[in-house]
């Protein structure tokens, strides 16, 4: 056995899967469900189990879960990081930092450290822009806790996350915020407009919903026009699935059932 397999044999064991779970939903019924990565799967599977993440299947679909959400991965070609897109990167939260960065030091992760020892940025495969920051109130050692857009208005992106699935609007430091079970959505400013997520390495971002078909029916009686409409996931029978494009050019999936079956 390798030490490179030893180390990811390690780092997943210490990341507590057991309590890997999705958030309850809001009172809209609305919970973060997963970030959706195109490129090489076995690629992505790897740097994620280095994060902490354990891999799983449902049907035919690849996932690593994280406490407050899953990764869902896909094959694909994309020379296409995260940043330049309306999704400029993904954020993590580390109970202790100290415990993570010598092991992704020693396993040659690409590390973008900060002015602040408890933030840094990892650049997975694919480009995909990762953001790493220590609180050491969380109760696992590593918990999804972002997603961050950049749009040329923040404040209208942020209201339609607000009316839409139910976010509760707020800041996140100095940046315009609206929290959701399980993420915090964070708004910047840019100077110009974004480049659409579908066709880069984060293809899409996705909610779980209760009683998804219901939801989806009042979101088109108030005017929302659906990418796809209501149906089964050709990767697993339980799945129910829709899509729809956010104002900025976001691609957004609405799941009911994604958390795997025993």
């Amino acid at each position: 056995m390798t030490r490179s397999t030893l180390l990811v044999l390690a780092l997943y064991a210490f990341a507590t899967p057991a309590l890997a779970q999705l958030a309850a939903p809001n009172a809209n019924g609305v919970a973060m469900g997963h970030v959706h990565l195109v490129g090489d799967v076995e690629a992505q599977k790897r740097f994620l189990v280095l994060l902490g993440g354990e891999p799983m299947k449902n049907g035919t679909l690849d996932i690593v879960r994280f406490p407050g959400a899953f990764v869902n991965l896909r094959q694909g070609e994309t020379t296409l990081g995260s940043v330049g897109s309306t999704v400029n990167h993904i954020g993590f939260n580390v109970s202790k930092m100290s415990d993570w960065l010598p092991k992704w030091q020693a396993a040659g992760l690409s590390i973008e450290t900060t002015a602040r020892p408890t933030q840094l940025f990892l650049m997975g495969p694919g480009g995909v822009r990762v953001e790493i920051i220590e609180d050491q109130a969380i109760e696992t050692p590593i918990k999804f806790h972002h997603i961050h857009f950049f749009s040329e208005d923040p404040l209208a992106l942020q209201a339609f996350y607000v009316k839409t699935y139910g976010a509760i609007p707020g800041k996140r430091a100095n940046f315009d915020a609206a929290d959701l079970p399980g993420v915090n959505l964070t708004f910047s400013k840019s100077d110009g407009p974004m480049a659409r997520t579908q066709g880069r390495v984060i293809d899409h971002i996705g909610f779980e919903i209760r009683n998804l078909e219901a939801y989806l029916k009042g979101l088109q009686a108030s005017g929302i026009k659906l990418d796809r409409e209501y149906q089964t996931s050709p990767a697993s029978p339980t799945l129910k699935i829709s899509y729809l494009t956010d104002p900025v050019g976001t691609y957004v999936e609405m799941t009911e059932g994604l958390t795997p079956k025993p």
